[in-house]
């Protein structure tokens, strides 16, 4: 279920060859991927350049220049002989792409063999094909003008980013305060803090030593300041081990993560904890698994409302499907 960690990790990867490329064409082979159809996604991409690669929470954004009418294809004509595509509505400046690889998205170069056929791939030149596979169908595709990019993410009512200018102590105890939402919640709400997920929830709580049950309207100003850094220290660690790699995701070069190696608490159910030795539990929280280590993590201050049936749950076996699959964003 890729994160913020993952997702940078795909950006920075991409970072690395796609600048420079032109978009010959966007196929879709799956119309549910977007909102949009391929006639209007290529009318916003193709015949353009790819200009940079950037994040927002868990979006990855592709930026893309104006329509080059002459690509110096092998042809020698527009785009490699194709035509230069027609701006969306007869737009030809730059463009934006989103994509949200929401539970099981993979952008990758070289898909494995007996791949099923990628929700969408973009056909580059030079001869290069993207392909989003996606075993869920969870994921999402998006094009539209830079003018319009505010406005997108302004409906989602996106939060700040963790290591942007906006995610203080003080804005995390100003969002915290008399809210009567378990912490774990409050951390997976996207609009109080942009790209935190159930893994990077939990190794956060287990830093900041802090029960995922305690009501977040309950949490002290010291408490505040260890959650703040526990948010951006567990974030950091994910992205210096390029992303967790607990069950499909994959760098578009195809390369596993690392930080699922050292996770503390997350699925580590039953086994002790890295630091005192006590068993790690598990329960459910808005519907996600979450697992805790009860003695660095105690139940002190204020729990939320319904807590105590929660922990009182029987936690599903270990080989069952939990019931922490990540909600589509809208």
């Amino acid at each position: 279920m890729p994160e913020l960690p993952e997702v940078e990790t795909v950006r920075r990867r991409l970072l690395t060859c796609l600048p420079g490329l032109l978009l010959r064409e966007v196929v879709v082979n799956d119309w549910t991927v977007s909102v949009q159809t391929e006639q209007e996604l290529n009318g916003y991409l193709a015949g353009r350049r790819v200009t940079g690669l950037r994040r927002r929470g868990k979006y990855l954004l592709v930026d893309v220049g104006a329509v080059e009418e002459q690509a110096g294809g092998a042809s020698g004509g527009p785009a490699g002989g194709l035509p230069p595509a027609p701006g969306a509505a007869g737009y030809a400046g730059p463009s934006v792409a989103v994509v949200h690889l929401r539970m099981t998205g993979q952008l990758v170069f070289r898909p494995e063999p007996g791949e099923r056929p990628p929700r969408f791939l973009w056909d580059l030149e030079p001869a290069t094909r993207l392909h989003f596979q996606d075993v869920r169908r969870f994921g999402r595709l998006w094009a539209f003008e830079p003018a319009a990019e505010d406005e997108f993410f302004g409906s989602r009512g996106m939060g700040p980013e963790p290591f942007g200018p906006e995610f203080t102590v003080a804005y995390l105890r100003g969002a915290l305060r008399d809210r009567r939402a378990p912490l774990k919640s409050f951390l997976l709400d996207q609009r109080r803090i942009a790209g935190v997920g159930n893994i990077y929830a939990d190794e956060a709580l287990f830093r900041a030593r802090l029960h995922p049950l305690r009501a977040a309207g309950s949490v002290g100003p010291r408490e505040a300041q260890r959650l703040h850094a526990a948010v951006l220290e567990t974030l950091q660690a994910g992205i210096d081990h390029e992303g967790s790699s607990i069950e499909s995701f994959i760098d578009p070069a195809g390369q596993r993560g690392s930080f699922q190696e050292i996770l503390s608490v997350y699925q580590r159910t039953g086994e002790p904890c890295r630091l005192c030795g006590t068993t790690i539990e598990r329960t459910v929280v808005g519907g996600r698994g979450t697992h805790y280590c009860p003695r660095c993590q105690p139940r002190r201050g204020g729990m939320a409302p319904g807590s105590r049936r929660r922990l009182g749950e029987i936690a599903p076996p270990r080989s069952a499907k939990p019931a922490d699959w990540e909600a589509p964003d809208r």
